[in-house]
């Protein structure tokens, strides 16, 4: 990073490696940049994998969910079900007759947050998925799209917390995070935010 620096680098660091979070942060750190340069790749796979995994419980088009993994790219990963819509009708409203119940809800959730593990068990690595994020991500910067994606960003009292790099929804342009999307959780969703930022600070303050 301090030679990265040296050189007078003065874009954007787009960080995949892992724990991304963690990472992301420390890339921050570092480099001295403003935290809208440092972006993590963050949930924005997982959030793929979770719309992919909807549309197909649900028999629609992918492009057609609205679903959010936010927190740790990791296991303390959280489902965000109270802003999922799929064809701009919430979960629950959509399909009434085929409501899905919490047991298949959270059911759905371990086969996202777990897919890397099985990824890698039948073919070694995960990298064409993350590609493709990291892919979307650069697009949106590269193309200046003001595009809304669930990156790895630093938190400064959104959702509560300070001082930690994590999944939240951002607009992402040529300028890096143009800003983050504070979400409205529940009373549930935000301790399990809380928990998984606070698994991620412990990390943090084993580095500093």
């Amino acid at each position: 990073m301090t030679k990265v620096m040296d050189s007078g680098f003065k874009g954007i660091f787009l960080v995949a490696t892992n724990p991304v979070d963690v990472l992301a942060y420390a890339t921050w750190k570092y480099s001295g940049l403003p935290s809208s340069q440092v972006i993590g790749s963050g949930t924005v796979l997982d959030s793929a994998r979770f719309r992919y995994l909807l549309a197909h419980k649900f028999k629609v088009d992918s492009r057609n969910v609205h679903a959010l993994i936010l927190g740790e790219h990791g296991d303390s990963s959280l489902p965000v079900w109270s802003h999922v819509t799929i064809a701009g009708k919430p979960l629950f409203d959509f399909d009434e007759g085929n409501r899905p119940n919490a047991e298949e809800l959270e059911e759905t959730f371990i086969k996202v947050r777990d897919a890397a593990y099985e990824i890698i068990k039948r073919k070694g690595a995960t990298y064409y998925g993350i590609g493709m994020g990291l892919a979307r991500i650069t697009k949106a910067i590269a193309k200046d799209e003001n595009a809304v994606l669930p990156v790895s960003a630093l938190l400064q009292g959104e959702y509560g917390q300070k001082d930690v790099y994590t999944g939240v929804p951002a607009v992402i342009n040529s300028g890096g995070i143009r800003e983050l999307v504070n979400l409205k959780l529940t009373e549930e969703e935000t301790a399990r935010f809380d928990k998984s930022a606070a698994i991620l600070k412990g990390y943090i303050n084993k580095i500093f």
